[in-house]
């Protein structure tokens, strides 16, 4: 069994102990399942780096287990190796070991020792591995896990449980694996937790071949890339960041984001820490972005911009509450094309990802390129907001690009979709338009529901006609934006497609065939459905008669 399969086996068997436990879709089942898989992921990486270590390496190496190599050091070797590591590896004390609590499972009230474990490895890694709110409230790394079990008598016997399932596993052989590993992983393990449930904002997980396309037909050439800068204010779990941030290198970008939901909060503090992206952590906001921005320029006046941003957010949603104070905020300029009002019937239909795509434009930089996930219908709007916007991204030439996507692509939503991709230098002469509805392959997901994904082939023919400006029947078109103008602002690429009108030659005697055929055909179908017809009549009538 290879190190993912192993990896998945463990998730199961959580799931399962949660289960076992009366955790089983529960509403903190996820808040245990992340932050156990977390501290195993924690006490793992923090074996292999001190292994690795020039200085004390050698010497934690030639004891027969790691973790006693590490506790037989001096106390002020351990303190000294600690400072060693540097701030991108979470630091540990030989009592916060996994292999120490297994030591110490009989003893009385284990459970304590477990969240007491976690909670010291919060605090003592709190300046790196915490994120914080829009209050500027710190968020730590663990929370006490085992008080979500009402039975106070089962925490002890839950607590082992959790912790024996960690002890027959290691992530060792997967630290230098690349973000595929992890991407799927991830993605397996916040399958059960990413539902509208988690927040106020509906937690859209965008699949990975989404991401990946959406990553690779923004960045080109990745190489020619330093210092960038990304943000997502919609970000959710971080799939899109995640995947932005591998395109283009770990090492050469940092990560801002912002969400309102909690739960997507814990689950992107675990993405970032598994692809390598900490020293991010400290721009990881909890809160409303569109009430409470915090990701401002210098004079906190406007948006601050970023080189790329990336956003899947909640389409349609009752946001009247906060209605008034985001149009109130906006001054004409955050908002710029309006906020949609509060309709008498159907609040739930507030169209409220135009508010984040005029938040997307708002943070691009001068130089800036994004991409947004829309409903399709959004791309031949003709008025109202959406048209506004719409006018705009086609006038001031900031599209350069919109794939629309199969149905059923996205687990929580049956919306058709389609993906912008805007740059705000403008120098784009030409439109990619692709249609991509009927690629993918069609599957059901856990609940027996008809989805859709698009494999690796599908993933490879999007991104290279994309780059190549390609024309291709039936699939894509490469447009002006003059073209575009005459058309409505309209960004269906099937508008755009050339009408082909196929004829064949025949003589005379084969066309007066074809249509004596065709006659014959049509008299046939009537008098089958005169005689239906009276069938039904007949039946009527014997109906009437009783």
């Amino acid at each position: 069994m290879d190190i993912k399969e192993k990896t998945i086996e463990l998730i199961d068997d959580l799931k399962a102990t949660c289960q076992k436990y009366g955790l089983g879709n529960d509403g903190n089942e996820y808040k245990i399942i992340i932050q156990i898989f977390l501290y195993k992921f924690i006490n793992d990486k923090f074996g292999y780096e001190i292994k690795q270590n020039k200085f004390f390496g050698p010497k934690i190496t030639k004891a027969p287990t790691w973790e006693e190599g590490y506790k037989n050091l001096e106390p002020n070797e351990q303190g000294l190796l600690l400072n060693l590591l540097g701030a991108k590896v979470p630091k540990l004390k030989p009592e916060h070991l996994l292999s120490y609590l297994r030591s110490q499972e009989n003893i009385e009230n284990f459970h304590e020792l477990l969240d007491k474990t976690m909670l010291e490895i919060a605090e003592i890694n709190s300046d790196t591995f915490s994120t914080k709110t829009t209050k500027n409230t710190r968020v730590e790394l663990f929370e006490p896990i085992t008080e979500h079990v009402i039975d106070k008598t089962a925490r002890d016997s839950f607590a082992k449980a959790l912790v024996d399932k960690l002890a027959n596993f290691s992530f060792e052989s997967a630290f230098a694996a690349n973000y595929d590993f992890f991407a799927s992983i991830f993605e397996y393990l916040i399958q059960d937790y990413n539902t509208a449930g988690g927040g106020k904002y509906a937690e859209y997980y965008t699949p990975h071949a989404i991401a990946s396309i959406m990553a690779n037909l923004l960045v080109e050439d990745e190489n020619k890339l330093t210092s960038v800068e990304c943000y997502d204010p919609s970000a959710g779990t971080g799939t899109l960041l995640m995947a932005l941030a591998h395109r283009i290198g770990e090492e050469r970008c940092t990560i801002y984001s912002q969400d309102i939901s909690q739960r997507s909060n814990k689950m992107l503090k675990l993405n970032l820490m598994l692809n390598g992206l900490i020293s991010s952590l400290d721009n990881i906001i909890q809160g409303d972005t569109l009430t409470e921005p915090y990701h401002m320029s210098d004079d906190g006046k406007n948006n601050r911009q970023f080189d790329f941003v990336v956003s899947n957010p909640p389409f349609k949603m009752d946001f009247s509450d906060t209605r008034e104070s985001i149009a109130s905020a906006s001054n004409g300029t955050r908002f710029w094309a309006g906020v949609p009002k509060v309709p008498n019937k159907k609040k739930e239909s507030m169209a409220i990802y135009t508010c984040f795509l005029q938040h997307v434009i708002n943070s691009m930089k001068p130089n800036g390129k994004a991409a947004i996930v829309v409903p399709t219908g959004f791309i031949t709007a003709k008025s109202n907001i959406e048209g506004k916007i719409l006018k705009r991204l086609v006038e001031d030439k900031i599209v350069y690009g919109c794939v629309s996507m199969p149905s059923n692509v996205f687990a929580n939503t049956g919306t058709n979709v389609s993906v912008l991709f805007l740059d705000k230098s403008a120098q784009n002469d030409k439109v990619v338009l692709i249609d991509a509805s009927n690629l993918g392959e069609e599957y059901k997901d856990p609940n027996g529901l008809k989805k859709r994904r698009l494999n690796a082939d599908d993933i490879e023919k999007i991104v290279k006609t994309f780059h190549a400006k390609e024309k291709v029947d039936e699939f894509s078109a490469v447009v002006s934006y003059e073209e575009i103008a005459a058309k409505n602002n309209s960004l269906s690429a099937g508008q755009y497609f050339d009408i082909k009108i196929e004829h064949e030659d025949i003589s005379q005697e084969e066309f007066e065939a074809r249509m004596s055929a065709f006659k014959t055909k049509l008299a046939e179908q009537f008098e089958q459905s005169q005689k239906l017809q009276q069938e039904i009549m007949a039946q009527l009538d014997s109906l009437r008669l009783k």
